[in-house]
């Protein structure tokens, strides 16, 4: 059982009585790093909520191949389209640190849905958020050479270093691989050009974390990548 629904972004609108009453319905398990919380295709639809530690969520191909679509953290859902549509899941979620998760059972999420409209409204302007982004992906790995691909999820994947104006940090740092499966392409691809970025001094690695030295400097590449299509 988690403490209160309204502590998560989404169920924030939650009033008082109705976040009593479903807070109390959560479980929470306990997961280790490279445990998998739901599979692709499980058959479950309860909806996931990050009480602590971090998950991955990856799209798998039949062939074997895996593409990161995002991760996640304390105080985010996930698991919401099953919840909805009643289908197979769409994704791979497994842990990247030791997390505790807590399950708000399908049937008590739909009903939420119908008694806070609230909550309703919060969740399609989530869903239109992901679609967005997803849209932008999609749009950068069928457009944009790798390297602009690159530079664009750096950027998403940082957050304002504190202390520093003019920079932005990821932490902790992400390997070559993770950042090719976000991209989709190869870890040796993505060596060359961090290796280049390095040189120009664009990044630098440290021990708690990966810093964009000139973030606006990648953002101008980003959108010449765009404008060399035109």
């Amino acid at each position: 059982m988690i403490k209160s629904l309204k502590d998560y972004e989404l169920f924030a609108s939650l009033d008082d009585e109705l976040d009593k009453r479903y807070s109390t319905l959560c479980t929470e398990r306990r997961y280790e790093p490279h445990e998998i919380v739901v599979d692709f295709e499980d058959d479950s639809h309860d909806v996931h909520l990050i009480v602590s530690g971090t998950v991955r969520i990856i799209f798998r191909i039949a062939a074997g191949r895996e593409i990161i679509l995002n991760a996640a953290s304390e105080g985010m859902v996930f698991g919401e389209i099953a919840a909805i549509d009643g289908l197979a899941r769409s994704a791979n979620v497994t842990a990247t640190s030791p997390a505790r998760i807590a399950t708000l059972p399908r049937r008590v999420f739909l009903e939420m849905l119908e008694t806070s409209p609230p909550v309703a409204f919060d969740l399609m302007r989530l869903l239109a958020s992901r679609i967005r982004l997803l849209t932008m992906k999609i749009a950068e790995n069928s457009f944009l050479h790798l390297k602009f691909r690159l530079y664009a999820e750096l950027i998403r994947m940082s957050k304002p270093r504190s202390g520093h104006p003019d920079e932005r940090i990821i932490s902790p740092p992400p390997t070559q691989l993770e950042l090719a499966e976000r991209i989709a392409c190869r870890r040796e691809s993505v060596s060359l050009e961090i290796g280049r970025m390095r040189r120009e001094g664009l990044i630098e690695k440290l021990r708690g974390g990966l810093v964009l030295k000139d973030a606006e400097e990648l953002n101008r590449r980003v959108m010449a990548g765009w404008e060399e299509l035109g």
